[in-house]
């Protein structure tokens, strides 16, 4: 494994054998007639190999987008700038921005792959789901045999019956097939990095726990590294190692999962988890956020939650405030993050998480 010292978000230095992806000042702007509609702005961020980071925030906040930016897969005309270097498990860092069409194509599939919402929307209608799977494969030189076989045993990893799943076409499967039928298909040609979309959003609840359960098993038996990317806070705590929390199109808190649940210390991410429903607490007890997200042309100067946040005074409306440590897990982008708990308490007992430190 390759190794070279750098420095985490924090600024601190580490061992980079421990990331697999790094973000730095990475940023995506469209250029509209009202206006520079800027999606994701200056995002710093470290993916460590073997972890799960669930990414969590409101629709419209930007998640999707930092998916887009970490594939350099954001649409025309959208402008995508910063650093973005992969690592991989050997071999020199790679300078994802500055790759060619063809090491792009490569790198999407055969090292960083992603699971999109809605599979249906993912598949071809007019081709079978073993069409798929072999198209995949030829078009990476990859071993036909070899391959079908390995789509074979992601397929029954999956709870699926293989030869029923690939010779239907994606409309005769459910929703919850099609999805981890997507899933098998995004891992057959053993990436390092697994990215999802909102991958279980249109699925019932028994079926995204189902799936949840899932996803586990498949990092551990194919060391997969995980992006869970969802607006539904419960849900990916109970798969994620870490969470970063994004509002208007920034990232404004990043920690272990059990800090961020226990201890959030942005008053968004307070207000977020108690506006969470919560199958064990009554609805009087859930708080929606007053007020509604910036739009992206007309982001607020100095903390772009200010206008929704108790806690603003002159500061947060004059000046953007920087990261602070919390813990040495922990970073949070507020100048009152100490006085947050105090002024949001928790109303409803908050998610589980995994254990610290437990294997996932």
């Amino acid at each position: 494994m390759s190794t070279h010292n750098t420095t985490n978000e924090s600024g601190e230095m580490y061992s980079a054998s421990e990331t697999i992806i790094e973000l730095r000042n990475t940023e995506v702007v469209f250029d509209m007639s009202r206006g520079v509609s800027r999606v994701l702005d200056n995002v710093d961020l470290d993916i460590r190999r073997g972890e799960i980071l669930g990414v969590v925030g409101e629709s419209g906040s930007g998640k999707s987008m930092l998916a887009s930016a970490m594939l350099d897969a954001v649409v025309d005309p959208g402008i995508l700038s910063g650093q973005i270097t992969y690592y991989p498990d050997d071999g020199d860092p790679v300078n994802v921005l500055g790759l060619s069409d063809e090491e792009l194509r490569r790198l999407r599939w055969e090292d960083i792959s992603m699971v999109f919402q809605g599979a249906m929307s993912s598949f071809n209608p007019t081709m079978s789901v073993k069409g798929h799977f072999v198209e995949t494969l030829e078009a990476h030189e990859y071993d036909r045999e070899e391959g079908m076989e390995r789509a074979h045993e992601l397929l029954s990893d999956l709870y699926l019956d293989p030869e029923r799943v690939l010779e239907s076409y994606p409309h005769e499967l459910s929703g919850g097939m099609r999805q981890r039928a997507l899933i098998a298909l995004s891992v057959v040609l053993e990436p390092d990095l697994l990215v999802m979309d909102e991958p279980t959003a249109a699925l019932d609840l028994l079926m995204q726990r189902s799936i949840l359960s899932l996803l586990e098993g498949l990092k551990e038996k194919y060391d997969l590294t995980m992006v869970f990317i969802t607006h539904d806070l419960p849900l990916v705590a109970e798969l994620a190692n870490r969470m970063a929390v994004m509002y208007a199109f920034e990232l404004v808190e990043k920690g272990s999962t059990d800090e961020i649940l226990q201890n959030a210390a942005h008053p968004y991410t307070r207000a977020l988890l108690n506006s969470t429903p919560n199958l064990d607490a009554p609805l009087s007890e859930m708080t929606s956020i007053e007020g509604s997200a910036p739009d992206p042309v007309n982001v607020p100067e100095g903390c772009s939650y200010h206008p929704r946040c108790p806690l603003a005074d002159e500061q947060c409306v004059a000046e953007a405030p920087d990261f602070h440590d919390v813990s040495s897990s922990h970073q949070v982008e507020c100048f009152h993050w100490e006085d947050a708990a105090e002024a949001i308490p928790f109303n409803i007992e908050q998610p589980s998480s995994p254990e610290e430190g437990e294997a996932r």
